[in-house]
């Protein structure tokens, strides 16, 4: 029997139908993954190596605000605002002061010649991202060593690049709205109504991050690509009200610093990217077991009915 071929239209509608689940029954083949595919062991890989990425990363951007001469200053002073909000205080403090050591210590020369470099580490992070999408989706990564760093080189520097573009929107967004409330007298309503589109379009940024590497990371033998899934708005969210409520737990019961002493904050730095690297893996289970309840379900039919390790091409 061939194969149904649905419509783009079909395509998204059978995504979010999870695969013919309900909210719980997919909840709790979610949960059963955590254990079955060592969800909690990847997020401690994972957040090893964002350790070792993630300062890199910010140098890599750093080296790129560079190439927007005075803009350059206000899109790094942006994007430390943003980390400020997001990290926990302690860890934020352990992140500033790093890169204005390393900043400060090498010079404009030294930060553009080791462009490369940094962009080389950074993407030691995403190589471990893929990894844990391929235990998600339960595959072995047949791709060689280059192809795979490939990918990941490649996947750092579009992110890159959102992160940068998502600043200069968010800048340019933010001059706007001043101007129209100078021009038409809006005042504050427009500083309200602008902070609330500030706050779509990073989790609009952030969500389609998490839908390219979730696309683009795992060895699958066919792929199909959507905007929005399921798996990269449900990891987005989580990690949202994860931070939050970590940050909430450590303003009232912060035993970081009791425990640790002067590592307190690095200790606090490492449990963020743990729980970053949680929400990510959460997201793409939750897609993972939706192709796989498909397939389940209706293996010549349905339009997202693929097996483990398989998703078809639009």
């Amino acid at each position: 029997m061939s194969r149904f071929k649905p419509t783009p239209a079909e395509h998204s509608r059978s995504l979010w139908s999870l695969g013919g689940l309900t909210v719980p029954q997919l909840s709790k083949k979610v949960f059963e993954s955590i254990t079955e595919d060592y969800i909690l062991d990847r997020a401690s890989a994972l957040a090893f190596n964002f350790v070792l990425a993630l300062f890199p990363l910010l140098l890599f951007l750093l080296a790129l605000f560079g190439a927007f001469a005075s803009h350059g200053s206000v899109l790094r002073s942006r994007l430390m605002s943003y980390l400020s909000q997001v990290l926990p205080p302690a860890a934020y403090q352990v992140v500033n002061h790093t890169i204005e050591q390393v900043t400060r210590n090498a010079g404009r020369g030294k930060l553009t010649f080791g462009i490369v470099l940094t962009l080389w580490f950074a993407a030691g992070g995403m190589v471990a991202m893929i990894s844990g999408l391929n235990g998600a989706y339960e595959v072995k990564d047949r791709r060689s060593w280059f192809k795979v760093r490939g990918i990941a080189l490649a996947l750092t520097v579009v992110i890159s690049a959102l992160i940068v573009i998502a600043l200069i929107a968010v800048l340019a967004g933010a001059d706007l709205a001043n101007w129209a409330g100078f021009k038409y007298g809006l005042g504050q309503a427009t500083l309200i109504t602008w902070r609330a589109v500030e706050v779509i379009v990073a989790i609009a940024f952030v969500t389609l991050s998490f839908s390219l590497i979730y696309y683009f990371g795992p060895d699958l033998k066919k792929q199909r690509w959507h905007w929005i899934t399921p798996g990269s708005l449900a990891g987005v969210l989580l990690w949202i009200a994860a931070t939050f409520g970590f940050r909430a737990y450590l303003h009232f019961f912060n035993t970081y610093s009791k425990t640790y002493g002067s590592l307190g904050a690095a200790m606090i730095l490492l449990m963020w990217l743990y729980i970053t690297g949680f929400a990510f893996l959460i997201g793409a289970e939750i897609n993972a077991q939706i192709e796989h309840a498909a397939e389940a379900a209706a293996p010549d039919g349905h339009p997202e009915a693929e097996a483990a390790g398989e998703k078809k091409a639009a």
